[in-house]
């Protein structure tokens, strides 16, 4: 190859990669509820190991994590160790001894909502914990006021935020809430219409995916060309009936942990990390087992509450 060869090839291929972006990595998990599980640092400290091992561009956790007391510091010291770039989305569970904003504001959030920048991608922030009164008023979680109320909704004022917020940028857009926006949120038609929206008026996918949380289940859907994914929890799923449990642990730990009776845990802790790139985007998944008794021994179906009862967050891959 000659000179002028050489630099011709050179010219091709710093110009073919300055049109490329860089792929981008972040870890995700869900629903520790840390301080109510036995082994509960063991997972988070397992969560942040890898994520530092696999160098991510950021962490994020989609809510019920950890309270803001003083029993509960070694959970955020542990979340804290990551040296790069964390990010937390409120959960119910983390409004049942605070109001939303206290709990945004304890735990080291912009605010309960919230959006951010990170390459050539778009992140944004939902806070998806409202209840709605018997006139249709939104009122958010506080000191637990939402229990036999008409949860998980999204507030107007902040759907007016989330359509401002997706138009004033032209970055391909991702989204995370605890409460998700394909099955659990009370209006969440009308909000995914705001999504689709966005998406006709780009004119491209612009919007590729939603995570969320809260169900402890896993599942990936598509629906009008943007991705809902369930991220399960990192500990445990609750069956809402007996499990056995007292096969499963010793008596210290289920008087300890009461949840448990009506819970089954995951043997190992589970979070997912997503690499996206200018072609697709790849969940690459924790799979576990049950502590036993399982759900077949114990005389429990695939689902509860029509969701897969599963011990695992799946592999997947969407090409755009």
């Amino acid at each position: 190859m000659n000179r002028l060869s050489a630099i011709m090839a050179l010219f091709t291929a710093a110009t073919i990669s300055a049109g490329a972006s860089q792929p981008l990595t972040f870890a995700i998990a869900s629903d520790f509820h840390a301080p109510d599980v036995p082994g509960g640092l063991e997972r988070v400290q397992a969560f942040i190991d890898t994520a530092k091992a696999n160098k991510v561009d950021f962490i994020i956790e989609l809510g019920d994590f950890a309270r803001l007391d003083s029993a509960s510091a070694p959970y955020r010291d542990a979340w804290n160790s990551f040296e790069g770039y964390r990010y937390h989305v409120i959960g119910n569970h983390d409004c049942d001894r605070y109001s939303s904003d206290q709990y945004a504001a304890g735990i080291g959030m912009p605010g309960r909502y919230y959006s951010f920048d990170k390459g050539d991608y778009h992140f944004v922030v939902l806070d998806n914990n409202n209840w709605a009164d018997k006139e249709g008023n939104i009122h958010h979680y506080d000191h637990g006021n939402y229990y036999g109320k008409s949860v998980d909704w999204m507030d107007r004022e902040q759907l007016e935020w989330l359509r401002r917020d997706l138009a004033s940028t032209d970055k391909r857009c991702i989204l995370f809430s605890h409460q998700s926006i394909d099955f659990r949120l009370k209006n969440g038609e009308e909000v995914r219409r705001v999504l689709e929206e966005e998406n006709r008026r780009a004119g491209r996918r612009k919007i590729v995916a939603a995570f969320s949380g809260h169900d402890h289940s896993n599942y990936n859907r598509e629906i009008n060309g943007i991705l809902y994914s369930q991220v399960n929890s990192a500990s445990y799923v609750w069956i809402g009936t007996e499990t056995q449990t007292e096969r499963r642990f010793p008596k210290e730990i289920n008087d300890r942990y009461n949840l448990m009776k009506y819970s089954m845990m995951y043997d190992r802790p589970l979070w997912a990390t997503v690499t996206l790139t200018d072609d697709g985007l790849t969940i690459r998944g924790v799979r576990g087992e049950f502590i036993p008794p399982t759900p077949e021994e114990v005389g429990i179906g695939e689902n509860v509450d029509s969701l897969p009862l599963a011990s695992w967050i799946e592999d997947f891959e969407l090409v755009y």
